[in-house]
């Protein structure tokens, strides 16, 4: 949470020294809770868990509730009728980002697809995203090296599992998933021990921390300085110009003709090409294509790692579910080894149980703010241009209105179910919808039902001595993304 003290404080300097805001009579803005003069809700706001915050105003306020973040207005919905009518009926009015400082700078000045505001280059640059980097022929070409990594993985994993030693199941998910980014954006792959290795990690581990903090400059321009002398700012630059020299040696390399064969055909490699042949409609620089490494980088990393522990904490705390989902994988892979990409589409319990981790324990809980760009009607309430909207995605994939017994872990739900995650079916989005849906989809979940296939079919999963299903915590760290806050640790058998 931010200072409460340090809050209220500011809140009275501001009512005595700033003149009061004037309030335009065509704002109609939802209900919510009363805030502080100029500082509105801030003290109030939960950074770790806010979707359970906005869930807990929703069941008072209603909805669709509004907040006050200094002098930003904030709505909340939390139902599959207004998801729909903000991602998909009114998308184009709700398509924008705010602009948030750490963002800016790590995506050098918005140039990105995830965090960028709505314009005609972010246009442009999701149609090359989705053609040339995303589309189902390019992250099929990628297979060899997810199948790759998994079988390392595995051996790495039965060497623990002889010895019946415990096993950080989530540092093994964090770094396979980073590896596979790492081969299948840059051609590279960083051996665990190796001191790139390290660099990286500490890299990918700052950039996340920063782009889940609070920085005053957001709310209170004139505040500048005190980010400046908390250290806030230096920490930010440092933070770019390492990313910024880790991207140039990147693209050194690939536009050396003598590169390493794994660097041809990999996400960077096409940006390069697309900036070299000129052939679409915008000229991609430099800092285009670094703002979209960064994207791959910290997102692609992040969510799927995310959904990988979920999905294997939900399944050791539902020890019926773990028996039927490794049953239908082992009776159809046999004794072959691995189970390879082709024989996941056969795994209709194996796909349930992941929709069922996306319901339950969404990588982006509240998804990713969006901002208005126009004035917009939402339920009868005037929403302003510049007003900051959350989708919290969570509270509806909880909501017993469109889930039966929606606490309780059920993949059987999704069995026989055309009900999907694709940003059709609004109480189901853990990816977003509309135009800022997020382009990766294919890629993400490709990497994790592969992962967790073989996981699944190549051992058995224990918990440690004296343990009980009871004591799995679920509880998360601070920030925009979901991460279980403690290790989940298990102890694996070898199947076969």
């Amino acid at each position: 949470m931010i200072p409460f003290l340090l809050l209220v404080s500011l809140a009275i300097i501001l009512f005595f020294l700033l003149p009061k805001a004037k309030i335009s009579r065509n704002i109609i803005l939802p209900p919510g809770p009363l805030g502080l003069p100029y500082i509105g809700n801030l003290h109030q706001y939960d950074s770790i868990t806010p979707h359970i915050y906005f869930w807990k105003l929703s069941e008072k306020y209603g909805k669709i509730f509004s907040l006050k973040h200094a002098s930003t207005n904030v709505v909340v919905v939390s139902s599959a009728k207004l998801a729909k009518e903000v991602t998909k009926t009114q998308d184009l009015a709700f398509c924008s980002r705010p602009s948030i400082l750490c963002q800016q700078k790590l995506s050098y000045n918005s140039h990105d697809i995830a965090l960028a505001p709505y314009s005609d280059y972010w246009r442009e640059m999701r149609k090359i995203c989705i053609v040339h980097l995303f589309s189902s022929k390019k992250v099929h070409s990628f297979s060899p090296i997810r199948e790759d990594e998994v079988s390392r993985m595995i051996k790495k994993i039965s060497k623990q599992a002889k010895n019946s030693q415990i096993t950080n199941l989530s540092s093994i998910l964090v770094s396979i998933t980073s590896t596979i980014i790492c081969r299948v954006a840059f051609g590279i792959r960083y051996d665990e021990e190796a001191q790139e290795r390290r660099k990286f990690d500490e890299l990918l581990t700052e950039t996340q921390a920063l782009l889940a903090g609070f920085f005053f400059s957001d709310y209170f321009p004139f505040l500048f300085w005190f980010d400046k002398i908390s250290g806030k700012i230096s920490r930010l630059e440092k933070n770019f110009k390492e990313l910024d020299e880790f991207y140039e040696g990147l693209i050194e390399q690939h536009l050396n003709p003598n590169r390493p064969k794994s660097m041809e055909g990999d996400i960077l490699d096409l940006l390069l090409q697309l900036k070299k042949e000129n052939s679409t409609p915008i000229n991609i620089t430099l800092d285009n294509i670094k703002a979209i490494l960064m994207n791959i980088f910290v997102a692609g990393t992040d969510t799927v790692a995310i959904s990988l522990v979920w999905t294997m904490t939900a399944l050791i705390m539902n020890p019926k579910a773990m028996t039927k989902v490794q049953e239908e994988i082992r009776k159809s892979v046999g004794k072959k080894g691995m189970v390879n990409e082709d024989d996941i589409q056969n795994f209709h319990y194996l796909k349930a149980v992941i929709k069922e981790t996306f319901r339950l324990y969404p990588p982006a809980p509240t998804l990713v703010a969006r901002e208005t760009i126009q004035n917009s009607i939402l339920e009868g309430y005037k929403i302003p241009p510049k007003t900051i909207i959350y989708v919290n995605y969570w509270a509806i994939a909880r909501d017993p209105e469109y889930w039966e017994n929606p606490e309780e872990f059920i993949p059987e739900r999704f069995l026989n179910s055309n009900i999907d995650y694709k940003g059709q079916d609004f109480e189901f989005i853990p990816f977003g919808a509309g135009r800022r849906g997020c382009p990766g989809i294919a890629l993400g979940v490709a990497t994790v039902e592969l992962i967790l296939s073989n996981l699944l079919y190549a051992f058995d999963w224990e918990l440690p001595c004296e343990m009980k299903k009871e004591d799995i915590d679920t509880d998360v760290l601070p920030g925009v993304t979901m991460h279980k806050k403690n290790a989940l640790c298990l102890v694996p058998k070898n199947y076969l």
